[in-house]
């Protein structure tokens, strides 16, 4: 039998009950848009982390005392890892391919101005911070590269803190009281938001050594790095591993790539996108369900019909062929109208809520619709077997 007549026997045979027809359908429909829609919020909401992880640098490498892992000796005991130092910052920035570095510490403390007192995050960091994070000083100017031990009291101060200190004032060259030191602003910064719990807009930004010294601190919490993009992350990691063991005697220090940790995330990320979809994937199944149910009520009513396409001397492939073409076409129309439904509710939702990130690939929708052909394949597998394997003279004697 020629295809033309395939599509035109499974198509007369579904639009001769319409209505049976619509509402199977509508239910792969309904699994699809189900589908599309949860993983459309879920790569949504994937592409909206890593965006504003990458916005602070894709090529930053971070240092933290003490190595992550196992330990010997009994619990409670003192670790014996020597602290992050300034000098080992100045190390590093001598290190091949490595462009900026910045040494912090982060605690909080109250800030005073203008007999305003705010309690906050302060930061004690290097000048070339703003280089390593991408951040941006929209008035005045970043902490000067001063030597660490003589480092001006100076503080750059994120943007919503400015406001709820100064209000609309000029801020720069006003003073601000920090612990118990005086601090002259030199800038102020442009809004980034929050980054990992932390509000970047309300935070003071102190040089490192006094932030060192406002902790009662005498090592560093953290040492941050960026190289050159066209060289390999491994590279550079050797050589912080070897100038680092070098100067501590042994490798007592954690390196986290940015690499690794989007690497990481997006991989947990995938797998929540993957987990939103397989619920949606029930609705389909359902759907599946349908289509059983349907094309075994089918193969029922047209035993008549089955019985005198044999003795027509009709193969038992092509009535097997028939009724799989009947289940993939109506899983096939059902997913088209679904991916509309999807597609629609998707951006919808976009619209209605500007905070949640909805994005729609295409693979996406090729693979849903590929996805219902095959749910369509599987569920008329059963009942075109069914029918195929009907005897010819039983099937015309059947009322």
């Amino acid at each position: 039998m020629r295809w033309p007549d395939f599509l035109h026997l499974a198509l007369r045979a579904l639009t001769a009950h319409r209505l049976r027809s619509f509402l199977t359908l509508l239910g792969i429909g309904v699994g699809i848009a189900a589908v599309i829609l949860l993983t459309s919020i879920g790569e949504g909401l994937h592409r909206f982390v890593l965006s504003e992880f990458s916005q602070f640098g894709t090529n930053v490498v971070s240092i933290t005392p003490g190595r992550q892992g196992a330990r010997g000796g009994p619990p409670g005991l003192p670790t014996t890892a020597r602290e992050l130092t300034l000098a080992d910052a100045a190390a590093l920035a001598r290190v091949a391919h490595v462009r900026h570095v910045s040494a912090s510490v982060s605690g909080n403390a109250e800030v005073r101005a203008q007999g305003r007192v705010r309690r906050t995050t302060v930061l004690g960091v290097g000048p070339a911070m703003q280089e390593v994070y991408s951040l941006r000083v929209r008035v005045g100017q970043f902490l000067p590269p001063d030597e660490a031990e003589t480092a001006r009291p100076f503080v750059v101060l994120g943007a919503k803190l400015k406001r709820e200190l100064f209000g609309a004032g000029n801020a720069l060259g006003e003073r601000v009281q920090i612990g118990a030191e005086r601090y002259r602003v030199i800038g102020i910064m442009e809004e980034k938001g929050q980054f990992l719990g932390v509000d970047l807009d309300d935070t003071a930004y102190v040089p490192v050594a006094r932030g060192m010294a406002l902790y009662q601190r005498d090592g560093l919490m953290e040492i941050a790095l960026t190289y050159d993009e066209n060289v390999p992350v491994a590279r550079v990691v050797d050589a912080v591993k070897q100038l680092l063991g070098a100067r501590h005697g042994r490798e007592d220090f954690t390196l986290i790539t940015q690499e690794d940790m989007l690497a990481t995330l997006s991989n947990i990320l995938d797998i929540l996108t993957a987990a939103v979809g397989a619920l949606g994937g029930i609705s389909l199944l359902v759907g599946g369900v349908g289509i059983v149910t349907i094309m075994t009520i089918a193969v029922a009513e047209r035993t008549n019909e089955i019985g005198l396409l044999v003795a027509l001397g009709a193969r038992r492939r092509t009535i097997l062929g028939l009724f799989l073409g009947e289940a993939v076409v109506l899983a096939a129309i059902g997913g088209l109208l679904g991916l509309a439904i999807g597609t629609g509710l998707a951006q919808l939702a976009g619209l209605l809520v500007p905070a949640l990130p909805v994005a729609t690939p295409w693979h996406f929708v090729l693979v849903a619709e590929a996805l219902a052909v095959l749910v369509g394949l599987a569920a008329g597998v059963l009942p075109a077997r069914k029918a195929a394997s009907l005897d010819a003279v039983e099937a015309l004697r059947a009322e």
